[in-house]
Order: C-alpha cells, then structure tokens, then sequence
C-alpha cells in the first residue's frame, strides 16, 4: 500500500507537468471576533451608496477579447 504522502507528491508532480503550479493565499477568518459586525458594517456602506445606472460597470470594464 502506498503512503499518502506519496500519493499527494505524485498528484503535485502530474498538476506541476500540467503547468500549474501551487500558490498560498491568506483570507479573512470567518471564525474571528468581530467578523459578522464587519460584514455588516460594510454591507450598510454599500446599501447606503448611491446606486450607478445598471449598465455604469459596462463602460469602464475592460472588455478586450470578449464578444457579445
């Protein structure tokens, strides 16, 4: 039987053949003291704000490459 750490590095070995590669990012914990209250806060931020005509993003979005 195969350990696990084998297994993990062959599966790593063939996504590093694919071209991929693995990347560490960090994110907000969710579980943290005071997390709710700033999801709120700033969620009152964005409801308080006027709001732009629908299609506003459309104009100022990079659109190169795409078609309609």
């Amino acid at each position: 039987m195969d350990s696990s750490a084998g297994r993990v590095q062959r599966r790593r070995d063939k996504l590093r053949a694919a071209g991929l590669r693995p990347v560490q990012i960090w994110v907000p914990d969710t579980r943290a003291p005071g997390f709710a209250q700033e999801c709120a806060r700033q969620a009152q931020l964005i409801r308080d704000t006027e709001a732009p005509a629908d299609n506003d993003w459309f104009d100022v979005s990079d659109k190169t490459g795409w078609t309609a």
